[in-house]
C-alpha cells in the first residue's frame, strides 16, 4: 500500500461514525442498515429499552439512532433509553465516553408529544421513518457534530413547539451568570423532562431543595413554567 492510499484510509477510518439502531422491529432495522452510508458503522443494534441500554454501555456509540415507541423498561420508550443513559454518565460509574453519545430519534410518528418527549429527554433531532437512508446518513453526520436536525415538515413544528428564538443566543452567556452552579445543573435537568424526585435523586438534594431551586431559575430567568424554561434552553442549544 502506498502512503497515500495509506493516509486515505487514515482519514476514512477517522470520519466513521459508529452507530447503534435501536427499533423493535429486525425488518426495519435490517433495512436500515444496508441503506446507511459508508460513513456510518453499525457496531450494535437493541429492540428494547434494556437491550438499548446495554449495547450502548457495551459499544459507547458516537451516535444512536433511536426509536421512540420500544418495549421494555418502565414503559418510556426512547425518552426513558435517554434519561437513564444520562443518569448513568453522570453516575461516575459509566464507560468513558458516554456521555458525548448523540441521540437522533427515528420514529413514523410525527406526533407532538413524541417529538417534545425525546427532545426534552436529550435527543438532538428527530426524522421519521419516511426519511431515505441518505438522509439518515446525512442526520447523523450534523447531529455527531452538535446540529440539531429535524425532517422539513416537522422543523417548523419544532420551532414553534419551544419558541426557540434564534437571536436570543448572544444573551446566553449573561443570563447563565445570573445562575448559581446549582441552579444551572437543575435547570437543565428540569428543561430535559426530569421529575423532582428524579432530581433530587441524582444531586443528593431534598425534594424541597430542588423546589427552591426552581423557583430562583424561573425568577431570575423571567418565566413562568418548566416548558417556558425547556423553550428557553432549547433555544439556547444548553440541552
Amino acid at each position: 500500500m502506498s502512503d497515500h492510499e495509506a493516509a486515505s484510509g487514515q482519514r476514512e477510518t477517522a470520519e466513521t461514525i459508529r452507530v447503534v439502531i435501536v427499533d423493535d422491529h429486525q425488518i426495519f432495522r435490517t433495512g436500515l442498515r444496508a441503506e446507511l452510508g459508508p460513513q456510518l458503522d453499525v457496531v450494535g443494534e437493541a429492540a428494547t429499552v434494556d437491550e438499548a441500554l446495554e449495547v450502548i454501555a457495551a459499544t459507547v456509540p458516537n451516535v444512536v439512532l433511536l426509536d421512540v415507541h420500544l418495549p421494555g423498561g418502565e414503559g418510556g420508550g426512547g425518552a426513558e433509553v435517554l434519561r437513564r443513559i444520562a443518569a448513568l454518565a453522570r453516575s461516575g460509574q459509566a464507560p468513558a465516553g458516554l456521555e458525548a453519545v448523540r441521540f437522533l430519534a427515528l420514529s413514523v410518528s410525527d406526533a407532538a408529544d413524541d417529538v417534545v418527549s425525546v427532545i426534552r429527554a436529550g435527543a438532538r433531532g428527530y426524522l421519521t421513518k419516511a426519511s431515505s437512508g441518505a438522509e439518515v446518513t446525512a442526520a447523523a453526520q450534523r447531529v455527531q457534530g452538535g446540529d440539531a436536525v429535524f425532517s422539513p415538515r416537522l422543523a417548523g413544528f419544532v420551532l414553534d413547539a419551544f419558541g426557540a428564538g434564534l437571536g436570543e443566543t448572544a444573551a446566553t452567556d449573561d443570563e447563565l451568570d445570573r445562575l448559581s452552579a446549582r441552579e444551572q445543573e437543575v435547570m437543565r435537568m428540569i428543561a430535559r423532562g426530569y421529575a423532582y424526585k428524579e432530581v433530587a435523586a441524582e444531586l443528593f438534594l431534598s425534594v424541597k431543595t430542588v423546589e427552591t431551586h426552581v423557583s430562583n431559575v424561573l425568577r431570575k430567568l423571567q418565566l413562568s413554567n418548566r416548558h417556558e424554561l425547556t423553550a428557553w434552553a432549547l433555544s439556547r442549544r444548553l440541552l
